[in-house]
Formats: C-alpha cells, sequence, structure tokens
C-alpha cells in the first residue's frame, strides 16, 4: 500500500472518529436538555407560579452572605420559594455549586421553558374542563362554549356568580351591574375572595373563614392536573378517614393548591392569554395571599385549623384508609398471617414425627 493511501485512510478514520464524537456531544446535550425540560415542569406547579427561578436563587445567595437575619415579607416570600424549588428538585443547590456561570443560565433557561410549557398545557386543560363542570353544575343559558373565552367572566352569570367577591352577593342586581360596569364601588381585585374558592359557592361574611378553599371546583381541578383528568369526577366523598400520604407531601401541597385555585380564576375569566393583571384583579399578588393563608397564620389555632384543612384535602384527593385499625390481632386473624400459622404448624407435626 503506497504512502497516499495510508494518508486517506489515517484521514478517513480521523473524521469517522470526529464525527462520532459530535454525535455523541449531541445526544448528551439534548438529553440534558430533556431532562432539565422535564423537571422544568414542576416549577410552576409546585413551587412558584410567576417568581422567576433567579430571584429565588439570589435571595438564598443573598441570605448565605448575610446572616443578620433581617428580611421582609417579600425576601421571606422567595425564602420559602427557593426551599420549595430545594424540595422539588433535589440536586439544584449542587448543581448551581458546581455550575459556571455560563452552564448555569444555560440550565435555567431549560427549567424555565419546562415550566412556562407546564404552566401553558395546564391552563389549557382547564380551560375546557372548568367549562364542562360549570355547565354541568350550574346549567346557563346557554351553555358555556369550551373552546371559546369571551362569554366567560362576569358577561356569564354561571361565571360571574363563581368570580365574585365573597363580601357581596352576586344576585342584587345593584352588584352584578356594578361589577360589570367596572364602578369605583365595586372593584373586583385580589383583595378579594372569590366565591368559586368556598364549599357550596357561598361565603359566611361573618366568618370568610369558614368553608373557603373546599369548593368541589377546586378539588376537580387539583385532580385533574396533578392526578387525572378522568379522577377529576370523583370528588364527592365523605372526607372525614386517615390521613394516607406523610406529613411532609402535605405540606408540599401548598403551592399545588394555590397554583390550582389561580389557574380556575384565570379558566373562568374571559381574558385568552395569560398574564399578570386582569382589569383590577393582579394574580400575582392573589398567589401571594393564598400562600400566606397557608404559610402566615396568626397564631397556633389558626394553623391547627390549616393543617385541618391539608388533612381533608388529602382525604378528598387520595381517599379514605383504615390502616390505623390494622392491629396486630386484627392481622393475625387474615390470610396472610392464618397461612404462615399454618404452614408452621405443619412443619412442626413433621418434625415431630420423626
Amino acid at each position: 500500500m503506497d504512502e497516499v493511501e495510508v494518508l486517506k485512510q489515517d484521514k478517513a478514520t480521523k473524521q469517522r472518529f470526529e464525527l462520532s464524537r459530535i454525535l455523541r456531544a449531541g445526544l448528551t446535550s439534548h438529553r440534558k436538555t430533556t431532562y432539565y425540560v422535564s423537571q422544568g415542569r414542576a416549577i410552576r406547579r409546585m413551587v412558584v407560579l410567576y417568581t422567576p427561578i433567579e430571584d429565588l436563587i439570589a435571595e438564598n445567595d443573598r441570605r448565605c452572605e448575610h446572616t443578620d437575619g433581617d428580611a421582609n415579607i417579600e425576601q421571606d416570600r422567595l425564602q420559602r420559594g427557593y426551599i420549595e424549588l430545594t424540595k422539588a428538585l433535589p440536586w439544584i443547590h449542587e448543581k448551581l455549586a458546581s455550575f459556571e456561570h455560563e452552564e448555569s443560565d444555560e440550565m435555567l433557561r431549560k427549567l424555565k421553558r419546562g415550566a412556562d410549557a407546564a404552566r401553558g398545557d395546564d391552563t389549557g386543560t382547564l380551560k375546557e374542563l372548568v367549562a364542562s363542570w360549570v355547565n354541568n353544575d350550574c346549567r346557563p343559558t346557554p351553555l358555556i362554549r369550551t373552546s371559546d373565552k369571551h362569554r366567560r367572566g362576569f358577561v356569564s352569570d354561571a361565571c360571574g356568580k363563581l368570580l365574585c367577591p365573597a363580601e357581596w352577593r352576586w344576585d342584587d342586581p345593584v352588584i352584578r351591574a356594578g361589577i360589570r360596569d367596572r364602578t369605583a364601588a365595586f372593584i373586583v381585585s385580589e383583595n378579594s375572595w372569590p366565591l368559586f374558592m368556598y364549599q357550596d359557592y357561598d361565603a359566611d361574611v361573618e366568618n370568610l373563614e369558614r368553608g373557603l378553599m373546599k369548593s368541589k371546583l377546586l378539588i376537580m381541578a387539583f385532580k385533574a392536573i396533578f392526578t387525572s383528568p378522568s379522577s377529576a369526577n370523583e370528588v364527592d366523598g365523605e372526607g372525614d378517614g386517615a390521613d394516607i400520604i406523610e406529613n411532609h407531601r402535605r405540606a408540599q401541597r401548598q403551592s399545588d393548591q394555590t397554583k390550582v385555585k389561580t389557574c380556575i380564576r384565570f379558566a373562568l375569566s374571559n381574558i385568552t392569554s395569560w398574564r399578570t393583571v386582569d382589569g383590577d384583579f393582579d394574580y400575582q399578588i392573589y398567589w401571594s395571599n393564598i400562600v400566606d393563608f397557608f404559610e402566615n397564620a396568626p397564631g397556633p389555632a389558626a394553623r391547627g385549623r390549616v393543617n385541618e384543612l391539608l388533612e381533608w384535602w388529602t382525604r378528598k384527593v387520595f381517599g379514605k384508609n383504615h390502616r390505623q385499625d390494622l392491629t396486630p390481632d386484627v392481622v393475625s386473624r387474615m390470610s396472610v398471617s392464618a397461612l404462615a400459622t399454618q404452614r408452621q404448624e405443619k412443619e412442626d407435626a413433621v418434625f415431630d414425627s420423626d
């Protein structure tokens, strides 16, 4: 083989090696992108609905550098968000500590892509489902179209009643007209709890905590997003059984529920694209109000009521069980234990006969 042929073969080998290296690098990059995007889908569902991830990280870094403990309400919210972020993505703290600046920025961009995609998917899903649920429960005339939002909001009597602030009565024609005309006397803002958040969509103005966060619509939306759309129809259980999942998962659902309440409000409204402010209603402050209801209880009695509410949600979403009644005596009479006893008796009988 002459020298020219050898050089050609060497060049071809190098080209194949380089192509293989590029393909492997591209595959690795694709896998990382897919992983970060898929992991990012949890952020808007379980951590924060609006706040940029970078703000959560910046606040945690600030606290690491300044240990004087001085923080305002907004900084406390950011830190709680960072803690929830590390629960949802346990690996992120280590990655941020080990990555170079450009690597961290690239990872955060991919996480944000997944987070925003999940929010878009969830709002799209609820846009159709909420319309069908309201049609079934309220029987409006005309029925709300699942593919169209223009006839929702306060234009619709059914949606208007659900969006109406708890301190007013939608059935009052003066209130209804004032809300629709957006008069100064009837401003609908994030400073009011909408009636769709209340059990039976009815609030007691003398006790506004009663029934709050217990509406059928909330449970259906939660199950549609976090379990499956078909499971959303199974919400009529009593809800007074025993807890069936761990306490830390129960605590985690506080953010999940907040996201659901915000998405339902959007689904009932007539705005056609996701945005922070709808008229006088600021969704980001609304989100913070719900989080504060769970996180900033004024004392132990209120904290106890919040825990009872979360336990109620656990039972409503995941059902009842009676594991606390499975005492050793009860278990000993069940077939697994009975069979083990019978096998041992047979074994002992064979041994004694020998």
